[in-house]
């Protein structure tokens, strides 16, 4: 299976009806599509719709609860828990974590935390089939105050954390604000990625829209051996079908 664009369906229609918004995804052309929050969606619906169009689920989040304070942890495993059952509803096998804010204790001891929760649920994971991402984030210009930000330090804690069911979610939009040099980290690091993420910058907007050049980003993914799913996460700046169209256009060869 090779690497394929999918829609996030929360982020480019914000305004519209769900069901709406899977099915001008799949009018355009995409395959994949993803969202943010399971919790209060009735998903057997939304199964049946996806299936009805040919669409299949490419990954949501899981219950935001940081894993920097150890004292959250086994909330997070509970929301984990919770969330392969969501999965399992879904037809998918990805769910998308953030590792929560900087909670001001020495950073030595926040990316332990970090790493003691990512082991603790790496074994119910690998028993559901089911691969965890992890999510740097920029705190430049959208993310104050989260903790992780730098993708080196993302590549680490999955190698501390030791589980093929656990990798990282490079978000290109985010890592171009934080470090650029995107094509060296990804190529570097193409097996630590379980997902990406996409947007232009600056501004979140469509793919072709900014300074990032996704065609030789993209191709360098696919080369370096990435066959997951690509994640449309922008704010559309004029009509979000005429978007989608010319993103299934440019990237024809990954619908």
């Amino acid at each position: 299976m090779g690497m394929h664009l999918c829609v996030c369906i929360d982020a480019l229609f914000p305004e519209k009806d769900f069901m709406s918004g899977l099915q001008q995804a799949a009018g355009c052309g995409y395959r994949w599509y993803e969202f943010w929050s399971w919790q209060g969606r009735d998903l057997p619906l939304i199964r049946r719709e996806a299936d009805r169009l040919g669409m299949r689920h490419a990954g949501c989040c899981v219950p935001f609860i940081p894993l920097t304070e150890p004292g959250r942890r086994e909330e997070f495993l509970r929301g984990l828990r919770q969330s392969l059952g969501a999965l399992q509803a879904l037809g998918g096998s990805l769910l998308i974590a953030q590792v929560g804010p900087d909670t001001g204790e020495p950073r030595e001891e926040q990316h332990r935390s970090i790493v003691e929760g990512l082991r603790a649920a790496a074994p119910m994971l690998e028993e559901a089939g089911a691969m965890l991402v992890i999510e740097p984030l920029n705190l430049r210009v959208d993310h104050a105050g989260y903790y992780l930000s730098e993708s080196e330090e993302a590549f680490s804690l999955i190698e501390e954390t030791g589980s093929p069911a656990i990798k990282v979610l490079f978000d290109i939009y985010h890592q171009q604000i934080t470090e650029g040099d995107l094509i060296r980290r990804i190529s570097a690091h193409i097996g630590q990625i379980g997902h990406f993420h996409a947007a232009g910058n600056p501004g979140r907007h469509e793919l072709d829209i900014g300074e990032i050049y996704y065609p030789a980003i993209l191709k360098a993914a696919a080369e370096a051996g990435y066959s997951g799913r690509v994640g449309l996460e922008y704010r559309p700046q004029a009509d979000v079908r005429a978007g989608l169209a010319r993103m299934a256009e440019s990237f024809s060869a990954y619908l």
